[in-house]
């Protein structure tokens, strides 16, 4: 899958899916991201953990990368304590772009400059309401292409 590949959400096809996954530490936030992203009528694929009982976040992280790299999915979202685990796990994917996000401005930039198809969030550095917001702008944020096409395509 190429960068320009990944667009918009569709509905009514995978691009309407939203994989996500979290660790222990995150579980709460992935639950309550879960129903927002219902809300704004998507389709979510749960990747796990199912509960708080502590887990290997790599093991997560991996099956939410994976699914992006095999274009199975075109977005995901991963969350653990800090977001730093899960993106170093999903960056190591081919065709990956996992960026780690606490603001809306580096969200916008992660899509309109890097085409991001993973966004990733630290359970206990964003609330839940700041986290919504951030999926939402991730969301709505298309890529600009152009010049920033031929960046990604450089690596």
């Amino acid at each position: 899958m190429s960068a320009a590949d990944n667009t918009s959400l569709q509905k009514g096809d995978k691009k309407d899916v939203i994989i996500i996954g979290s660790d222990h530490a995150a579980f709460k936030l992935k639950e309550k991201l879960k129903k927002f992203l219902g809300e704004l009528g998507l389709e979510v694929e749960d990747a796990g953990t199912h509960d708080e009982t502590s887990m290997n976040y790599a093991d997560v992280g991996k099956k939410v990368a994976q699914a992006i790299s095999d274009n199975i999915h075109t977005r995901g979202i991963l969350l653990c304590g800090t977001g730093l685990g899960m993106s170093m796990v999903a960056n190591r994917f081919s065709n990956v772009r996992a960026a780690l996000c606490s603001d809306i401005f580096s969200v916008r930039m992660s899509r309109c400059h890097n085409d991001s198809n993973i966004l990733v969030m630290g359970g206990r550095l964003v609330g839940d309401v700041l986290a919504c917001e951030l999926v939402r702008e991730w969301l709505e944020t298309p890529f600009e292409g152009g010049r920033h096409l031929d960046r990604i395509m450089s690596f």
